[in-house]
């Protein structure tokens, strides 16, 4: 039997070659777009609230005809003070769907992956793009999303909350 190295790694993905690497950018794209299916109307610096999960930061860095440049992450404080982690940087390209990290960060901003700055492998390509897909999965399923009208119910359910937090004290 012949080994074709075309290993499955999720459905309709190979493991670590050019084809597989621009399905995996074609995935991330997919679901990029259902955590912002209104990209044009959110705004540049978002939160998703759920309840029971971690907020999640969107900050949008450039938005232009064929591409919009974006920032995910969560924020933690430690001892030292706050830091995003993840800290991923994407770009996606809205005429060919396709989404690329271009940067992905560790604590302290300390970057661990920076397509520009360094001669990237496929193999780091794919890692980082991998980590993306997974952790885009994990924010849809926990019910991450941005969208204005769920940032204004957002908004108005965090005044009720204070509103009665307020009324609890007195």
């Amino acid at each position: 039997m012949l080994y074709s190295g075309k290993q499955k790694v999720h459905p309709g993905v190979r493991a670590r070659d050019l084809p597989a690497l621009m399905e995996l950018y074609e995935l991330n794209y997919i679901q990029l777009r259902r955590l912002l299916p209104d990209l044009d109307a959110v705004q540049d610096r978002s939160i998703s609230r759920v309840n029971g999960a971690l907020e999640l930061y969107l900050t949008i860095r450039e938005r232009s005809r064929y591409t919009t440049t974006l920032h995910l992450s969560y924020q933690f404080a430690d001892e030292e003070g706050s830091f995003a982690a993840p800290d991923v940087v994407v770009r996606m390209y809205h005429d060919a769907q396709l989404a690329e990290v271009l940067s992905h960060g560790s604590k302290r901003g300390r970057c661990e992956y920076d397509r520009s700055r360094q001669c990237s492998s496929l193999n780091a390509k794919w890692k980082v793009n991998r980590f993306l897909q997974k952790w885009l999965g994990y924010c849809l399923r926990q019910g991450h999303g941005f969208s204005p009208a769920r940032e204004q119910m957002s908004e108005a359910i965090q005044v009720v909350e204070d509103q009665q937090a307020l009324s609890l004290e007195s």
